[in-house]
């Protein structure tokens, strides 16, 4: 229940030839692991989940996406860390990643389902036994869904998500941890909208937050787990929301090691390493973990390309905040265009494929920016024009980079709330639980 994904996929096997399996069933692991299964168990426990289908041909999935409504997201079964996982916004994309993922996994079915676009995710991590939930602890996640829960900016305890959000999810992990009569770690994902919570997957498995989660709440979830699995008594009173300070876990990325990579967020992940860090506010705790991570705070010169008007619309609030700060921006052309409109000053620079000067190309080379804000109009969809290079020179240039729009919305009001990046220092013993 430690290893990943492996693990899972070899828990009912070694059952069936006669190995004695710790905590949970593997037949119930394989009950959340098996779509078909899995998702009949959340329909019979009256739990709402995206709409899904799974795939037998090529004729049959275009028909499908077609009915669900693009975009979409395609899924291998059995696969760890969204290996071959994307999202197609239309039938060309479609067809050519469900070759991928084919190639991928072609021992498990793939499916495809609905992706919700603008939804947050939250997750739970957790220890049950003989189906009891025994303790938790909430993160949610700064990005929207799309990007990798293993290169998602984690927050716990939960900043922005609606106490009435989470007396749901810890409602719906009961019922399922109980369905599945679960003794020891396991991880829950949830997508939330609105007013509605769906159930993305149940992973039974310690996941990579159980280490970050175990820090910030002072208890050792898997020293509980291990405990459980054991057959001990582990039920008590773990207090993990009603915290005094805040912790950010921030991923980190090996972009510049890998020539030719797109430092774009997605549902695939990619980051090799993660730093969390403790604040007194969400503010404070956010920066600092992006500093950990090797994110260096802008001091004067910030470019600014957005795409898509959605993206310039809710970002405009954050615009703002950069100017009254005092940065100097410079922007592409259509960003310049509607900061300009909205009373920003900004410096226009001319897209890379013009050739014209000023251009965004010469502007990163000459060594000025201090920060490259790149959102692109589908931040799922893998645009590979201006877009892909700017991304590229910032990584090879070593240049700070921000490609998601929720990330950046929480960067620049954290600058603006901390003063421009004060960050204090304490020792993790400062921020422990008072009952720890």
């Amino acid at each position: 229940s430690t290893g990943g994904q492996i693990p899972n996929n070899l828990a009912l096997k070694l059952h069936e030839n006669g190995v004695k399996v710790l905590g949970t069933n593997p037949k119930d692991i394989n009950r959340a692991e098996d779509r078909h299964v899995f998702s009949a168990l959340l329909d019979r426990l009256e739990v709402d989940q995206p709409a899904w289908v799974e795939l037998s041909s090529l004729k049959q999935a275009t028909k499908a996406a077609k009915e669900l409504g693009y975009p979409v997201l395609i899924r291998p079964s059995f696969v760890l860390s969204g290996a071959a996982m994307s999202v197609a916004f239309d039938e060309p994309s479609l067809v050519k990643f469900l070759k991928r993922a084919t190639a991928v996994s072609s021992d498990h079915p793939v499916v495809i389902s609905k992706f919700i676009e603008n939804a947050r995710e939250i997750e739970i991590d957790g220890v049950a036994q003989n189906g009891d939930l025994v303790v938790y602890a909430i993160t949610e996640h700064v990005e929207n869904a799309g990007t990798h829960s293993g290169d998602a900016t984690v927050v716990t305890p939960p900043q922005r998500t609606y106490l009435e959000t989470i007396r749901r999810a810890k409602g719906i992990t009961k019922k399922i941890i109980k369905e599945l009569k679960i003794t020891g770690p396991f991880n829950m994902q949830f997508l939330a909208k609105h007013n509605t919570i769906q159930v993305i997957e149940c992973n039974v498995r310690a996941s990579r937050s159980f280490p970050f989660v175990s820090k910030v709440t002072g208890h050792n979830f898997i020293e509980v787990a291990t405990k459980a699995l054991l057959g001990k008594n582990v039920k008590g009173n773990y207090q993990t929301l009603e915290l005094d300070y805040v912790a950010v876990k921030s991923p980190q990325f090996s972009h510049g090691r890998i020539k030719g990579a797109d430092p774009l967020l997605y549902v695939e992940m990619a980051s090799t390493g993660e730093v969390a860090c403790f604040g007194d506010s969400y503010h404070e705790a956010l920066l600092k973990s992006m500093i950990s991570a090797g994110f260096r705070l802008p001091k004067k010169n910030i470019l600014v390309s957005l795409g898509g008007e959605e993206n310039k619309v809710k970002l405009l609030p954050s615009l703002q905040l950069l100017s009254e700060m005092g940065f100097t921006l410079y922007g592409s052309e259509g960003t310049t265009d509607f900061m300009e409109e909205n009373g920003i000053a900004c410096s226009k620079v001319h897209k890379i494929t013009t050739g014209q000067e000023p251009n965004i190309l010469s502007l990163i080379e000459h060594g000025d920016i201090d920060l490259i804000i790149n959102i692109p109009t589908r931040p799922l969809a893998r645009e590979n024009e201006d877009g892909f290079v700017i991304r590229r020179k910032a990584v090879d240039l070593n240049i700070p980079l921000i490609t998601n729009r929720q990330l950046a919305e929480a960067c620049i009001i954290a600058l603006k709330e901390t003063g421009g990046g004060t960050l204090p220092c304490k020792p993790w013993s400062a921020y422990k639980p008072s009952d720890s």
